[in-house]
Protein backbone atom coordinates (compact mmCIF):
# COMPACT_ATOMS: atom_id res chain seq x y z
CA UNK A 1 0.00 0.00 0.00
CA UNK A 2 2.88 2.36 0.82
CA UNK A 3 4.18 1.75 -2.73
CA UNK A 4 0.93 2.30 -4.34
CA UNK A 5 0.66 5.54 -2.24
CA UNK A 6 4.59 6.61 -3.63
CA UNK A 7 3.94 6.10 -6.85
CA UNK A 8 1.24 8.49 -7.08
CA UNK A 9 2.37 11.35 -5.11
CA UNK A 10 5.10 10.52 -7.94
CA UNK A 11 3.20 10.64 -10.89
CA UNK A 12 1.06 13.80 -8.98
CA UNK A 13 4.44 15.59 -8.75
CA UNK A 14 5.74 14.80 -11.85
CA UNK A 15 2.36 16.14 -13.51
CA UNK A 16 2.56 19.43 -11.73
CA UNK A 17 6.12 20.05 -13.18
CA UNK A 18 4.92 19.49 -16.29
CA UNK A 19 1.83 22.39 -16.00
CA UNK A 20 4.51 24.88 -14.75
CA UNK A 21 4.79 27.76 -16.87
CA UNK A 22 8.02 28.39 -18.54
CA UNK A 23 9.89 32.01 -17.60
CA UNK A 24 9.70 34.89 -19.76
CA UNK A 25 12.57 35.18 -22.43
CA UNK A 26 14.29 38.55 -22.89
CA UNK A 27 14.04 40.63 -25.95
CA UNK A 28 17.21 40.72 -28.04
CA UNK A 29 17.77 42.42 -31.40
CA UNK A 30 17.35 39.01 -33.10
CA UNK A 31 13.63 39.13 -32.24
CA UNK A 32 11.12 39.19 -34.95
CA UNK A 33 7.08 39.71 -34.78
CA UNK A 34 5.15 36.39 -35.37
CA UNK A 35 3.03 38.07 -37.76
CA UNK A 36 5.34 40.75 -40.02
CA UNK A 37 9.13 39.02 -38.92
CA UNK A 38 10.18 42.79 -38.29
CA UNK A 39 12.55 43.08 -35.90
CA UNK A 40 10.79 44.15 -32.72
CA UNK A 41 13.08 46.52 -31.38
CA UNK A 42 12.58 49.03 -34.12
CA UNK A 43 9.42 49.51 -33.17
CA UNK A 44 7.69 51.48 -30.21
CA UNK A 45 5.24 49.94 -27.98
CA UNK A 46 4.57 46.98 -25.77
CA UNK A 47 5.75 43.69 -27.33
CA UNK A 48 4.40 40.26 -26.40
CA UNK A 49 5.54 36.76 -26.06
CA UNK A 50 3.79 33.42 -26.31
CA UNK A 51 5.42 29.97 -25.08
CA UNK A 52 3.99 26.55 -27.19
CA UNK A 53 3.46 23.23 -25.56
CA UNK A 54 6.24 21.05 -27.24
CA UNK A 55 8.66 24.05 -28.31
CA UNK A 56 10.14 24.73 -24.59
CA UNK A 57 12.28 27.95 -24.55
CA UNK A 58 11.52 29.25 -27.82
CA UNK A 59 8.52 31.76 -27.74
CA UNK A 60 7.36 33.26 -30.25
CA UNK A 61 7.32 37.04 -30.53
CA UNK A 62 4.68 39.97 -31.55
CA UNK A 63 4.76 43.38 -32.46
CA UNK A 64 2.11 44.17 -30.77
CA UNK A 65 0.15 43.30 -27.78
CA UNK A 66 -3.16 42.81 -29.40
CA UNK A 67 -1.69 40.58 -31.88
CA UNK A 68 -0.64 38.10 -29.08
CA UNK A 69 -4.16 38.11 -28.11
CA UNK A 70 -5.54 37.26 -31.20
CA UNK A 71 -3.67 34.60 -31.47
CA UNK A 72 -4.63 33.14 -28.57
CA UNK A 73 -8.27 33.87 -29.55
CA UNK A 74 -7.60 31.82 -33.24
CA UNK A 75 -8.71 28.40 -33.34
CA UNK A 76 -6.17 27.49 -35.92
CA UNK A 77 -3.38 26.43 -33.76
CA UNK A 78 -1.16 23.51 -34.09
CA UNK A 79 0.25 23.75 -30.51
CA UNK A 80 -1.42 24.58 -27.06
CA UNK A 81 -0.30 28.17 -25.31
CA UNK A 82 1.26 27.38 -22.47
CA UNK A 83 1.98 30.82 -21.32
CA UNK A 84 1.88 34.78 -22.34
CA UNK A 85 3.58 37.33 -21.26
CA UNK A 86 3.38 41.32 -21.96
CA UNK A 87 5.91 44.35 -21.19
CA UNK A 88 4.45 45.83 -18.35
CA UNK A 89 4.44 49.44 -19.64
CA UNK A 90 4.26 50.82 -15.89
CA UNK A 91 7.92 49.85 -15.26
CA UNK A 92 8.87 50.61 -19.32
CA UNK A 93 11.92 52.84 -20.05
CA UNK A 94 9.27 54.78 -22.36
CA UNK A 95 7.21 53.95 -25.39
CA UNK A 96 9.83 54.03 -27.83
CA UNK A 97 11.81 51.41 -25.81
CA UNK A 98 8.93 49.08 -24.30
CA UNK A 99 11.92 47.15 -22.31
CA UNK A 100 13.33 43.91 -22.57
CA UNK A 101 12.66 41.88 -19.47
CA UNK A 102 10.03 43.99 -17.94
CA UNK A 103 7.46 40.86 -18.67
CA UNK A 104 4.23 39.86 -16.94
CA UNK A 105 1.96 37.05 -17.10
CA UNK A 106 -0.36 37.91 -19.33
CA UNK A 107 -3.34 36.91 -17.31
CA UNK A 108 -2.47 38.65 -14.53
CA UNK A 109 -1.90 41.90 -16.39
CA UNK A 110 -4.84 44.57 -16.80
CA UNK A 111 -5.30 46.32 -20.24
CA UNK A 112 -6.05 49.85 -21.46
CA UNK A 113 -8.55 49.29 -24.17
CA UNK A 114 -9.30 51.77 -26.93
CA UNK A 115 -6.14 54.73 -25.98
CA UNK A 116 -5.06 56.86 -28.51
CA UNK A 117 -1.79 55.07 -28.47
CA UNK A 118 -0.71 53.09 -31.34
CA UNK A 119 1.22 50.12 -31.43
CA UNK A 120 4.03 49.17 -33.68
CA UNK A 121 2.11 48.69 -36.36
CA UNK A 122 0.35 51.43 -36.60
CA UNK A 123 -2.48 49.59 -35.18
CA UNK A 124 -4.72 50.01 -31.99
CA UNK A 125 -2.86 48.70 -28.94
CA UNK A 126 -3.91 46.59 -25.68
CA UNK A 127 -1.38 48.39 -23.53
CA UNK A 128 -0.75 46.25 -20.60
CA UNK A 129 0.06 47.25 -16.91
CA UNK A 130 1.05 45.08 -13.82
CA UNK A 131 -0.29 47.46 -10.99
CA UNK A 132 -4.12 49.06 -12.16
CA UNK A 133 -3.16 52.14 -10.45
CA UNK A 134 -0.52 52.83 -13.62
CA UNK A 135 -3.06 51.43 -15.84
CA UNK A 136 -5.78 53.83 -14.80
CA UNK A 137 -3.27 57.31 -14.86
CA UNK A 138 -2.25 55.90 -18.17
CA UNK A 139 -5.92 55.75 -19.44
CA UNK A 140 -7.09 59.33 -17.97
CA UNK A 141 -3.78 60.77 -19.97
CA UNK A 142 -4.70 58.71 -23.48
CA UNK A 143 -7.70 57.49 -22.82
CA UNK A 144 -9.00 53.98 -23.19
CA UNK A 145 -10.84 51.69 -20.78
CA UNK A 146 -8.65 49.54 -18.22
CA UNK A 147 -10.26 45.72 -18.36
CA UNK A 148 -8.83 42.66 -17.43
CA UNK A 149 -7.78 39.99 -20.75
CA UNK A 150 -10.95 37.97 -20.21
CA UNK A 151 -12.65 41.44 -20.54
CA UNK A 152 -11.45 42.32 -23.63
CA UNK A 153 -14.24 41.76 -26.37
CA UNK A 154 -13.27 39.93 -29.51
CA UNK A 155 -14.74 43.10 -31.51
CA UNK A 156 -11.55 45.27 -29.96
CA UNK A 157 -9.17 41.83 -31.21
CA UNK A 158 -10.48 41.39 -34.65
CA UNK A 159 -11.76 44.75 -35.48
CA UNK A 160 -14.28 44.56 -38.72
CA UNK A 161 -15.12 48.14 -39.70
CA UNK A 162 -12.94 49.38 -42.75
CA UNK A 163 -11.17 45.80 -42.69
CA UNK A 164 -9.69 44.45 -45.76
CA UNK A 165 -10.51 41.64 -48.32
CA UNK A 166 -14.26 42.01 -48.85
CA UNK A 167 -17.53 43.69 -47.18
CA UNK A 168 -17.49 43.88 -43.48
CA UNK A 169 -20.62 41.14 -42.95
CA UNK A 170 -18.84 38.69 -44.95
CA UNK A 171 -15.40 39.39 -43.15
CA UNK A 172 -17.81 38.91 -40.08
CA UNK A 173 -19.33 35.65 -40.97
CA UNK A 174 -16.04 34.15 -41.90
CA UNK A 175 -14.54 35.04 -38.09
CA UNK A 176 -17.52 33.46 -36.42
CA UNK A 177 -17.13 30.50 -38.46
CA UNK A 178 -13.98 29.82 -37.14
CA UNK A 179 -14.72 30.48 -33.56
CA UNK A 180 -15.00 27.80 -31.34
CA UNK A 181 -18.22 26.54 -31.06
CA UNK A 182 -19.44 26.42 -27.06
CA UNK A 183 -22.53 25.17 -25.72
CA UNK A 184 -23.23 21.87 -27.87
Amino acid sequence: MKRLLLALVLVLSACREDEAKPDPVALTPEATGYFCQMNLMEHAGPKAQAHLDGLPGMPLFFSQVRDVVAFDRMPERDNRIVAIYVNDMGVAPSWEDPGTTNWVDAEKAVYVVGSTRMGAMEAPEFVPFADPARAAAFAAQYGGKVMALAEIPDSAVFPVEGSAGGDDADYAARLRALAPKTGD
